[in-house]
Formats: structure tokens, sequence, C-alpha cells
């Protein structure tokens, strides 16, 4: 019978956040920055249908809104809302925000509990080697996962340590 042989050694680590990010815009301003300024060096390259692909583009995301119904000071029912992007967080808490029907039916008023919401977006960078990994962006860690090169780690620390959201 034939072995499994080790053909790479994918790394991943964690910063965890001493702070959560504030609010989705701060967020979504993170990782645009991160898009538009290309800080870790990343190089686009032509994938293999010849089709361009930018040095670091959005892999998946997703925002998760939670909006709690409240009687005389007590919760009564919530609502956690999984979306697919930014917009849709947005307008699917408005409408639930603003959905009499089910304030009825829940029994309470909506109110929005912003503490409570999650973000996630993972970015993959293409690195100038060849290898592909990702840095992964909650409201509570940064994640670089499938890096070989401990060089890739140190390029995001580095980064990571002189934007003060990221402490």
């Amino acid at each position: 019978m034939a072995d499994f042989v080790l053909k790479t050694v994918n790394k991943s680590a964690v910063r965890d956040l001493a702070v959560p990010i504030a609010d989705v815009t701060s967020f979504n301003s993170l990782i645009e920055m991160v898009i538009a300024d290309n800080p870790f060096g990343c190089v686009g390259y032509t994938d293999p249908d010849g089709q361009p692909v930018a040095a670091v583009i959005r892999n998946r995301e997703h925002y998760t809104a939670k909006v709690e119904f409240v009687n005389g000071g007590k919760k009564v029912g919530a609502v956690s809302l999984q979306s697919p992007s930014i917009a849709a967080f947005n307008a699917n808490a408005s409408e639930v925000l603003a959905n009499t029907a089910l304030a009825t039916a829940m029994g309470g008023e909506a109110q929005r509990n912003e503490d409570g919401e999650s973000y996630y977006c993972q970015l993959k960078c293409h690195d100038p080697s060849s290898d592909d990994y990702y840095v992964t962006f909650t409201r509570k860690t940064v994640r670089i996962s499938s890096y070989q090169d401990d060089a890739i780690k140190t390029t995001v620390e580095a980064w990571a340590d002189d934007i003060p959201a990221l402490a």
C-alpha cells in the first residue's frame, strides 16, 4: 500500500485583537486599504484561463447583523441575519428594523445589537514566489493561512503592528 508523502507545509497564524473593530464601515475601510495599498507586496498574475487576477482579492466574505426585540427592558426575541456583502448586511438589518409585523409577532420593539454583530472577509494574496496565501479579517482576529515562507507572516505582522485597530 502506498504512503502519503508530505509535499508542502502550509502554516497558519492568528492575532487576537485587543478591541473588536468598531463597526462595519471601519472594517470595510481596513479591507479596502489592504486591497488598494497592497502592503504585503503581492503581485498580480494570469490564471489558467488567461484572465488577469489582481494581487489581492476578496476571496470570501459575510457579515452578520443582529436585531433584538425588547419589551419593557427585557429581550423577548432576536434575529441574526448573515449576508454576503456589506450592502446586503445594511439593507437586511434596515428591513428587519422597519418590519412592524415581525416586531408584533416577536412581542417587542426592534433594536440593533451592533456590539453582537460579526464581520468576516478573507483576502487571497499572491506572493511574488507564486504561492497563494490568505489573510482573513474578522471583527476580533486577523489570521494568515496557507503560507509556507515565514517571511510572509513577518511582512503581514509588521504591517498589522502599524495599524492601531489591529493591536
